[in-house]
């Protein structure tokens, strides 16, 4: 078989990190692409803004629910893991505005409704991707709350009030959160290799979840700099919503799902589907 005929799922029988990449899945981007992103996604937000609005405020009210229910019901101990996971499962919950990228590029009408009730070209694929990254989330909290008996046994949760101190003022605290962020990590980097360009994927063509996740990994592998520069600037992003209460997801969660449809337009070369 010949290199051009090779599958792209295929690496190479040769050892070593270069022989892994496919030039054909290569972009070349520099590495603060995703600033190029970031202001295509600012764009669209401001084209029929009404909807990536009300967008933002629809996830922002879930947010704010799903955390006064942890609150209300005694399960404050996994917030911080739940808002941690909630970005394993974001990808998902912004399809409705790569649809409205998508439907600006092909100059169709736009509307909350067509935003909410996406039809995406792979079908049911994209709910059993959602589902995944679901599970993913689960599988985190539940490694947080291990990591937490781990290290202090069956001490009860001091809440929300102490856990600062807690964390930052013993030395179990401190080896606990380098622990746990480098355990995180290796979650975050995982959720974000098979979904940043998954769930675009899915919308924009008929293929299935998993397929989809495989090659979102792929395109991260063969394009790492740029990929990772973009991750980094989601993170600091979703922390600043964070810092706003959460408040902060009315804009910046819209900003982002616009940038992500953007993102993958320019990893996915149109010719891996050839």
């Amino acid at each position: 078989m010949s290199e051009s005929e090779r599958p792209y799922g295929l690496l190479s029988e040769t050892s070593g990190i270069g022989e892994t990449r496919d030039p054909r899945l290569q972009r070349h981007l520099p590495l603060l692409e995703g600033v190029r992103w970031l202001e295509a996604g600012w764009r669209d937000f401001w084209i029929q803004p009404g909807p990536s609005l009300a967008y933002g405020i629809i996830v922002f009210l879930l947010s704010i629910a799903f955390v006064w229910t942890l609150i209300a019901f005694g399960r404050d101990y996994i917030l911080f893991p739940a808002l941690a996971g909630f970005m394993i499962v974001a990808p998902f919950l912004a399809i409705g505005l790569y649809d409205k990228s998508r439907a600006i590029e092909e100059g169709k009408r736009i509307s909350l409704g067509s935003m909410l009730l996406v039809r995406p070209r792979a079908g049911a694929q994209v709910f059993f991707a959602g589902l995944l990254l679901c599970l993913l989330m689960v599988l985190w909290t539940r490694a947080a709350v291990l990591l937490y008996a781990l290290f202090f046994g069956v001490t009860a949760f001091p809440g929300l009030d102490h856990i600062v101190g807690m964390l930052f003022g013993t030395a179990v605290g401190w080896a606990m959160l380098i622990v746990g962020t480098a355990i995180g990590g290796l979650f975050a980097a995982f959720a974000f290799a098979i979904s940043v360009f998954a769930v675009p994927m899915l919308l924009d063509r008929p293929v299935d979840a998993l397929t989809a996740m495989g090659m979102s990994m792929q395109l991260v592998w063969n394009n790492l700099g740029p990929t990772l520069a973009w991750g980094a600037m989601v993170f600091l992003l979703f922390a600043a919503c964070v810092l706003t209460g959460l408040a902060g997801m009315i804009i910046i969660f819209p900003l982002l799902g616009h940038a992500t449809w953007h993102a993958y337009r320019a990893v996915a070369p149109a010719e891996i589907w050839e």
